[in-house]
């Protein structure tokens, strides 16, 4: 079974109330197909030769999409224009810069190409199941694309002040989405790591070089040099570490729910992740009873919690030599742990589904879905758990892209 075998495959449209009146900020629809949003909005700063802090969006969405969101520019031109596999449509104007609190919700319309006709009553079931029960709503892998080949979070480090090993992490460190002048960009830091002048002349002209530069003219202060990493990647690395702990706290709160004797666990960035199961009606009953709740974003900030969830917190964050308190960040100011609270089960919302079948292939079909999820939710953690019973699932590099509406992805320097 094919998962975004083209872009046309997968749709997201974002939702949102924002409707234009006046202000300062003028307000755009962004339509695009085969890119993703850091591209895109890269173009748009280049068109019209913008500062990227005068640009605000809601979120990340997939390179390996066709999608729809909205931004704003403060002051920015009365028109649109269309470029490459991208249209901007000038909406209007509003009175502040549009954020991802602004998105209500996002609509997906997928086809899953290729599905061997004998899976279809297994996933008919399956649907039903999760629109009884509920998906999981654990963050994707999307959300982790900052993680690199040693699987070390950097958010992990800047916690415990290890603020080289976060600032190498972030620039140097392979990443399996890195375009090959990325490469050649981070071999260069790896290979001369310290010898700050040899590493400036070889670097080109970037955000990593400005870094660099400060670093010759001050070798050892890492905390500053981690500062001046973009506000906006900073954000994504807190995010991904606030994440990934949120995962394990809700699979190991899972796994003492199934008593420790699931076999259900989904692969992933952040380790298995328990799926429940409920085989009795009393299960049954005891999740939708109990599960239907949210739990907080892991953070020193947050000082209540669930009745009986923290210990567990505790015990995972413990594993990485932390305490809850400790996770928080000492400088700087502008990047921190978000507060908030995160559904536990995630529901879609006019559910439909469509079989296709093939005239030249009758052994196979394809399903279109179409469904609403919450702003924050993965529409792959829908698809992933409809196919979780032993049904193959090719999706179509996967970790690249984002499909949701706050998600966050690898981004480059």
């Amino acid at each position: 079974m094919k998962l975004k075998s083209t872009p046309e495959d997968f749709r997201v449209e974002e939702i949102t109330s924002v409707r234009p009146a006046n202000g300062v900020y003028a307000f755009y629809r962004l339509s695009k197909a085969g890119m993703g949003t850091p591209e895109a909005i890269a173009e748009v700063l280049s068109h019209w030769n913008i500062e990227r802090r005068r640009i605000s969006y809601g979120g990340l969405k997939d390179r390996h999409a066709t999608t729809l969101q909205h931004f704003s520019i403060a002051h920015g031109p009365k028109t649109g224009f269309t470029d490459r596999s991208m249209q901007v449509e000038y909406l209007g104007q509003i009175p502040r810069p549009y954020h991802a609190k602004d998105i209500q919700a996002n609509r997906f319309e997928i086809r899953l190409r290729n599905i061997a006709s004998s899976y279809r009553p297994q996933l008919d079931r399956n649907a039903e199941w999760l629109g009884r029960f509920g998906a999981i709503n654990y963050f994707d892998d999307q959300r982790f694309g900052s993680i690199g080949e040693s699987g070390e979070l950097i958010g992990m480090h800047w916690c415990k002040l290890n603020y080289e090993r976060a600032l190498y992490i972030a620039m140097a460190e392979q990443n399996p989405h890195d375009r090959p002048r990325e490469k050649e960009q981070k071999e260069i830091l790896r290979t001369y790591w310290g010898q700050w002048e040899k590493c400036k002349a070889m670097l080109d002209r970037s955000h990593r070089r400005s870094i660099v530069t400060y670093l010759l003219d001050h070798p050892v202060d890492f905390k500053r040099a981690l500062a001046l990493v973009r506000q906006d990647l900073r954000g994504i690395y807190i995010s991904a570490f606030q994440s990934w702990i949120w995962n394990r706290w809700v699979s190991a709160l899972i796994d003492s729910f199934n008593e420790q004797q699931t076999q259900r666990h989904l692969p992933s960035k952040s380790g298995p992740l328990a799926l429940p199961q409920l085989g009795s009606a009393d299960q049954q009953q005891r999740w939708q009873s109990q599960w239907n709740v949210q739990l907080p974003l892991p953070s020193a900030r947050q000082h209540h919690w669930p009745d009986g969830t923290l210990d567990t917190l505790e015990a995972v964050v413990a594993e990485l030599g932390l305490t809850v308190r400790e996770l928080r960040l000492k400088f700087p100011r502008d990047t921190f742990f978000s507060r908030g609270e995160r559904e536990v089960l995630l529901f879609a919302s006019n559910f439909t589904s469509a079989w296709e079948n093939h005239e030249s292939q009758s052994e196979q079909c394809d399903w279109k879905l179409a469904f609403q999820l919450p702003r924050g939710a993965y529409a792959t953690m829908i698809i992933r758990q409809l196919f979780f019973e032993g049904i193959e699932l090719d999706e179509e590099d996967q970790n690249e892209g984002q499909i949701e509406g706050q998600e966050e992805s690898h981004e480059t320097f």
